[in-house]
């Protein structure tokens, strides 16, 4: 007896299979620098222990982000998006600034994705609580140390830059302000 040839449903449930884990190993790499620029300094506002460019120190650069899932994981830094703050310039998504009291963030470049995320809200999750806080600027990840991002480095690729005020939403520890390692999704 002759054995049938396999039928188009069988090879197309195994391609489907095989590409699906093909794209599920691509998809979860972690993103790697793709460049570095040379630090040069300047006027660089220091509030909120901002990190200033160093001449000549080389720093890394980042086009991408890990992706997003329910709860990604972030390292969360401190920015002022006062006008005289140390986040430098107006907020991307509106051009305008925002009071310490506001709770907004800026996000890796990655994340920020071209904008996408402008003026909608993230949750992020620390210190047993959550906080909901509106995207309005990228922390970019591949220009830094020029008058624009307040001569300070490039951020990494898996940042969210929150005001003071989500800070305080997540009751961090006067002790912790500054870098603290969370968890966010979109809201």
């Amino acid at each position: 007896m002759a054995i049938p040839p396999p039928s188009l449903l069988v090879l197309a449930l195994v391609a489907h299979v095989c590409l699906g884990s093909y794209l599920h190993i691509s998809y979860a790499q972690q993103c790697s620098p793709n460049g570095q620029i040379t630090g040069v300094s300047g006027d660089c506002n220091t509030d909120n222990n901002a990190d200033c460019c160093v001449n000549g120190q080389m720093y890394d650069t980042y086009s991408c982000s890990p992706p997003v899932t329910g709860e990604t994981q972030a390292h969360m830094t401190i920015n002022s998006f006062a006008e005289g703050g140390d986040g430098g310039g107006p907020s991307e998504c509106d051009g305008s600034y925002h009071s310490d009291g506001e709770l907004v963030v800026a996000l890796s470049t990655g994340w920020y994705d071209d904008g996408s995320r402008c003026n909608k809200n993230i949750t992020i999750n620390a210190n047993g609580r959550s906080v909901l806080a509106m995207v309005v600027d990228e922390c970019d990840s591949v220009y830094g140390c020029e008058a624009e991002q307040n001569f300070q480095p490039p951020c990494g690729n898996n940042i969210i830059s929150a005001s003071p005020a989500v800070w305080k939403a997540l009751a961090i520890p006067e002790a912790r302000i500054g870098y603290y390692d969370v968890t966010w999704s979109d809201a």
